[in-house]
């Protein structure tokens, strides 16, 4: 019962992380700002990313009851809000001041981040650490995507 209120918890935040991103926006994907930047080609169609971070904090909120369940310390509530505020400021940064470098140390650092939770996090966890990995892949193909506006604009 607790991990189901954690997990619930967790689907609050990370939902409300992302609607306060989105609003943080200024306008995003489909601002002329964005539009007129020369994208990688890799870059997927729009609606992939609602998609891909539905998908990413669902997984990442149960993945997160799980470890409030079984560890719950303040160096974990301590990393829970480095990550949200990485991730919520990564959207304000970048489509809405245009800062693409600063917005590439976020993503950096966040990355990071997710790769010491798989790594280093709980060995209580068991196979819920594999609940990262689409998180992981995100933000290395958000990294990716992040660098070649960078690099090329």
């Amino acid at each position: 019962m607790k991990q189901l209120r954690n997990t619930l918890l967790f689907l609050i935040l990370n939902f409300g992380g992302l609607a306060i991103g989105s609003w943080l926006m200024n306008g995003g994907p489909l601002s002329e700002w964005y539009t007129e930047l020369n994208q990688a080609p890799w870059t997927p169609p729009g609606f992939v990313f609602g998609i891909a971070w539905t998908l990413v904090m669902f997984f990442f909120a149960v993945y997160l009851g799980k470890l409030f369940t079984v560890e719950n310390t303040r160096k974990q509530t301590i990393a829970f809000f480095i990550q949200f505020i990485l991730n919520v400021s990564w959207n304000y940064v970048f489509f809405n001041q245009h800062r693409i470098l600063f917005a590439f140390i976020i993503l950096v650092l966040l990355t990071t981040l997710l790769f010491i939770y798989y790594f280093r996090g709980s060995k209580k966890l068991g196979n819920y650490k594999y609940l990262l990995i689409p998180y992981l892949i995100w933000l290395c193909i958000a990294t990716s995507l992040n660098l070649y506006i960078l690099v090329q604009n």
